[in-house]
């Protein structure tokens, strides 16, 4: 009991030590992007497969693992890349941070983790990218319109600045702008991903393609009432097989 207590004491002394923070920052960074990818992934992955995807027990059990796996790899290795890019970047900077440093950092770490190599288009990274880049866009359209000012959501380090006010909008013009953006950006994105499933189901992603096919086309086709209430019909779509599921 004494010889653990003294390797964890040893062990907090490291941790603790002001010359070992560099180092590990990268192995928190990587730890917590496994954790929260599995997290994130595992039950949705599930869910996914059972509902949508036919196989065996063991072969669902794999694709859920898989899916799972890439998830959380794909997320510690960027958020591996993205910390040490930026204490790279720190460090030759003379101990100083940057603005730009964030987006070189997010530049280098995406390129290398979803930009590029063979598993770069899969399924799980383009959903990655895809929720990503939808972020942006609506956080890119509130700071066009948020005057500046403190908006330190997570720390001193990050936030701080509000929004740019580009549009230069007083108060009142404001407060409409934020009561109507969300519901023309939901009808909108609703709009158009019910066009292009109506008329080019092939262009959208595999899981999305999937899932609305099972509510939205499905529901037009039964030919008993087994069929009606249980399974389902498929109709055929370009690039889908005619079949019963």
């Amino acid at each position: 009991m004494d010889d653990l207590r003294a390797v964890q004491h040893e062990l907090e002394k490291i941790i603790l030590d002001p010359k070992y923070h560099q180092p590990l920052v990268l192995l928190k960074a990587v730890r917590n992007g496994l954790v929260y990818g599995t997290k994130i992934r595992f039950p949705h992955a599930l869910v996914m497969v059972t509902l949508f995807r036919s196989g065996t027990v063991r072969q669902k059990i794999a694709l859920i693992l898989k899916a799972t796996r890439q998830h959380a790899m794909n997320l510690a290795k960027f958020a591996f890349l993205y910390k040490g890019s930026m204490l790279a970047l720190k460090n030759v900077n003379g101990g100083k941070e940057e603005g730009v440093h964030a987006f070189l950092a997010g530049l280098f770490g995406g390129y290398w983790v979803f930009g590029q190599g063979g598993g770069a288009r899969s399924s799980v990274n383009q959903q990655i990218v895809i929720y990503v880049f939808s972020r942006v866009v609506l956080g890119l359209a509130k700071m066009a319109v948020q005057p500046p000012g403190d908006n330190a959501l997570i720390g001193g380090s990050y936030g701080g600045h509000g929004g740019k006010g580009i549009l230069g909008l007083n108060e009142r013009q404001l407060e409409l702008v934020r009561n109507n953006t969300w519901p023309v950006f939901a009808s909108m994105s609703w709009a158009g991903v019910m066009w292009l499933f109506r008329y080019y189901p092939e262009t959208l992603q595999p899981s999305l393609r999937s899932s609305m096919t099972y509510i939205f086309a499905n529901s037009e086709h039964w030919h008993s009432l087994n069929t009606f209430v249980f399974q389902h019909s498929q109709p055929a779509l370009p690039g889908m097989p005619t079949k019963l599921d």
